[in-house]
């Protein structure tokens, strides 16, 4: 969840949804508008508000349309800030609704026109946009970057909010970078700054942070992930009369995903099961279309239903998972989802034609992104399965293939447990003409 959401949030107020007094507003504009068109004035800025009235009602294809229509107006009158406003909302909009490469367009176009304005507060504003639509795709080294040009900047021009907001986001980087050290530096200011200006949103994100740190630091510090986790649900509790729903449910989703992880962790499956469901729920409610969030709790599901032996269930759930993220055009995770199917079906349901089919499906992306890993991972079982076939001459195929992805990334223990598997069957003198 990013800091700079919550600011977005007031340009385009989604708390309070009243279709009625919205038809009204946008009644009015229309009105405005074909006088201004009678009268030649420029028409961005009430573009741009009626842009903001579908954004609440949730209409998005007009929310561009206008958006759209309110940019050209402003670059006809070379209006630079209205421009980049634009750029920016557009950018917001789509990545809201999953075109991250046309979210990284609009942000690109509102940082290069803000070359010639002299406005750092919206440069460090876009600079965390494009690190949050990156670190959605999963791109750590961009995200990072842009992340952290943000933060250069805000300490530079001495933006003290601006510098916290921005290095809470870097936090998400830092905690996959597994960089521990420095996320604990940055959460013990932000927990300070926060506490000192009674701001309780702030301070519910950065204990979140914190629950998620601890999770990622291992088995030792559990309890403290619990603890820390278990608190903020106690505190957005607290704040429920005072936020939407939506707000609260952003706040929630990840703190159930983490209890539900622990859960699993200790082996209590009943309440892994509830908070689960619990993090999907409250996805499904602040989400507009499919949220890439999804994909996440989807996947969690699947893993726990796996671990618990359920397997019908856990293919179910890598399925949805999957769909999601092909939504998203995430390769790599759909390549994931179906190599966790085709294990299922090797080493629990014994169909070894589905598991093939899985793996095929799964090494024709891993190859296509030249994950050379995952893709002998694959090789590898699907050798196995070969063997276990009597398809000598397959298996080697793909133990050969394999043997040479593992010398490529100079994984030498993998690369001989796979020679092992190839001499194996050529001393056996096996038929490997044999199919």
């Amino acid at each position: 969840s990013n800091d700079y959401e919550e600011e977005e949030e007031k340009y385009y107020d989604i708390n309070v949804i009243d279709d009625e007094s919205i038809e009204l507003e946008l009644t009015q504009l229309e009105d405005q508008l074909t006088e201004s068109e009678k009268l030649g004035k420029n028409m961005g800025n009430l573009l741009l508000m009626k842009a903001s009235l579908f954004y609440k009602k949730r209409d998005f294809p007009k929310a561009l349309k206008n958006l759209e229509l309110a940019l050209e107006n402003f670059l006809e009158e070379k209006d630079l800030l209205n421009v980049i406003i634009c750029h920016n909302e557009l950018g917001l909009i789509h990545e809201e609704t999953g075109f991250f490469d046309q979210a990284i367009y609009h942000f690109d176009r509102a940082l290069s026109t803000l070359e010639n304005l002299d406005d750092n507060i919206k440069k460090i504003q876009i600079l965390n946009n494009l690190g949050n639509v990156y670190y959605l795709i999963n791109d750590l080294e961009h995200s990072y970057k842009y992340y952290q040009d943000a933060l250069n900047l805000a300490e530079k021009e001495k933006l003290e909010v601006d510098a916290i907001k921005t290095s809470s986001n870097l936090v998400e980087v830092l905690v996959s970078l597994k960089e521990f050290e420095r996320v604990k530096k940055i959460l013990k200011r932000n927990l300070e700054f926060f506490t000192k200006i009674n701001d309780l949103y702030g301070v519910i994100q950065t204990r979140i942070k914190y629950g998620k740190m601890y999770y990622y630091l291992g088995e030792e510090y559990y309890d403290q992930s619990y603890k820390c986790l278990t608190s903020v649900v106690e505190l957005i509790d607290t704040i429920k009369n005072q936020t939407s729903l939506i707000t609260q449910k952003k706040l929630e989703w990840e703190c159930f995903l983490y209890l539900g992880h622990l859960y699993s962790l200790w082996d209590n499956d009943l309440e892994a099961e509830d908070y689960f469901l619990k993090s999907l729920e409250a996805v499904r409610t602040f989400e507009i279309q499919e949220n890439i969030k999804e994909g996440i709790v989807l996947e969690a599901i699947a893993e726990f239903y796996s671990l618990k032996g359920e397997d019908g269930k856990a293919i179910d759930y890598y399925s949805y998972s999957k769909d999601i993220y092909q939504k998203f055009g995430d390769k790599l995770k759909i390549g994931e989802m179906k190599y966790h199917v085709a294990t299922i079906f090797q080493n629990y349901i014994q169909d070894e034609q589905k598991a093939i089919l899985y793996y095929e499906e799964a090494l024709d992306i891993f190859e296509n992104l030249n994950n050379a890993k995952m893709a002998a991972e694959i090789l590898n079982k699907l050798g196995d399965i070969y063997v276990s076939k009597q398809m000598f001459e397959r298996a080697l195929g793909n133990f050969e293939r394999a043997k040479e992805l593992y010398a490529e990334i100079e994984d030498e223990h993998s690369k001989n447990f796979v020679t092992e598997k190839i001499n194996s069957l050529k001393d056996n003198d096996l038929d490997v003409s044999s199919l």
